[in-house]
């Protein structure tokens, strides 16, 4: 039963966490898949991915991994365009990037 409890907690709380980046990420002006085995999300961004994720880090102090840097040639591969998130936070950290990435 504990080892039940264990997972079915685990389960709950990356489903909070997810939804709280999810709901964080509307808005933008990103494409964004909603991941169902990972705690990872990712985006399509209409452009360079190296550079919105740069600005992000330096605009907004919330980081990415451009999705190109997983690719041996980065400015071709099919990663460009991509950003992924990690919602594997805290949710009051979560919940604070998401309040960064809404400013204006």
């Amino acid at each position: 039963a504990a080892t039940s409890d264990y997972y079915a907690t685990l389960v709950a709380d990356y489903t909070e966490r997810r939804d709280i980046l999810l709901a964080a990420l509307e808005g933008l002006d990103l494409e964004i898949g909603r991941p169902a085995g990972t705690y990872f999300v990712m985006t399509r961004y209409d452009g360079d991915d190296v550079g919105y994720v740069s600005d992000l880090i330096a605009t907004r102090q919330v980081a990415a991994i451009p999705g190109s840097a997983f690719y041996y040639d980065g400015r071709t591969g099919p990663g460009r365009g991509l950003v992924r998130f990690a919602f594997c936070k805290r949710a009051e950290t979560l919940r604070a990037a998401g309040d960064r990435l809404r400013q204006s």
